[in-house]
């Protein structure tokens, strides 16, 4: 009887155990769903990125959103949900912090990167640099337009660095939503030239690099990473982030044409 007893006195505290759980033993953290919004510039690397990321932290499901950086900080103001923002250019993050829509202390810049003049592979046009696209028989140009999107915005200021008429070359600008789309555009020879980041070009063997901007323009360019003050889930956040700086997330950054900073 007394055996009986204790054996059932041990299930029902196995039984309270596992409900309550026992203190001085760690129970399995919950998973969190984090929301990144990307550039549209990162959407190869950060894929490739946040693959790895997920192998590695299984707790944690990445979401990803890529659009044109500003765009993006247009639905963050709006309560599109986030938890890391990370911008093609200071400017879009500068918004948000000033609007305390980031938490400042999270704030550092990741990457570098330069703007290129790209033309269709197979070009017989005279393109060999910016000022040539004032030439009449170029008609077409693709760029992202420069109040959402960080290439076009630091295209317009090559054009201005350069002496190059914005508002002249205005005719014959197909302005985009994102720099993926004015890849496209060029790969696909429905333009006569194009303006990305280098990095957009890696993976692209349809189009050629004719010209790079002024390193007046490229010194400028960086992309900063911030959480999202909104967000609810700081520590995986910062996880995230600090992952992005790791040496596994910096080999796939170069091989995708990106300039890891601080390396």
């Amino acid at each position: 009887m007394k055996m009986k007893i204790f054996k059932s006195s041990a299930v029902f505290l196995l039984t309270v155990s596992l409900v309550i759980g026992i203190p001085g033993c760690s129970s399995p953290k919950e998973s969190v769903t984090l929301n990144v919004s990307a550039a549209g510039s990162l959407t190869d690397a950060v894929a490739e990125i946040n693959s790895l990321f997920m192998q590695h932290n299984d707790r944690i499901e990445l979401l990803t959103n890529f659009a044109g950086s500003g765009d993006l900080k247009n639905q963050i103001e709006n309560g599109a949900p986030a938890d890391v923002f990370i911008s093609a250019d200071a400017r879009q993050m500068n918004a948000l912090e000033e609007k305390e829509l980031i938490l400042p202390e999270t704030r550092s810049d990741l990457l570098n990167n330069s703007i290129v003049l790209i033309v269709p592979e197979g070009s017989t046009l005279e393109i060999a640099g910016f000022v040539d696209l004032a030439n009449n028989e170029i008609t077409q140009i693709a760029m992202g337009d420069p109040e959402f999107v960080s290439a076009g915005s630091y295209g317009r200021l090559t054009f201005e660095l350069l002496g190059i008429s914005y508002e002249g070359l205005l005719p014959k600008l197909i302005l985009a939503n994102n720099v993926r789309q004015v890849l496209s555009y060029v790969e696909s020879g429905n333009v006569d030239a194009g303006i990305v980041f280098a990095s957009d070009t890696v993976s692209s063997s349809a189009v050629k690099v004719v010209a790079t901007a002024p390193d007046e323009i490229n010194g400028r360019i960086a992309y900063p990473v911030a959480v999202v003050a909104s967000s609810g889930n700081i520590e995986a956040a910062l996880d995230y982030i600090d992952f992005l700086s790791s040496a596994a997330a910096r080999e796939i950054f170069e091989k995708h044409g990106f300039i890891v900073i601080g390396n």
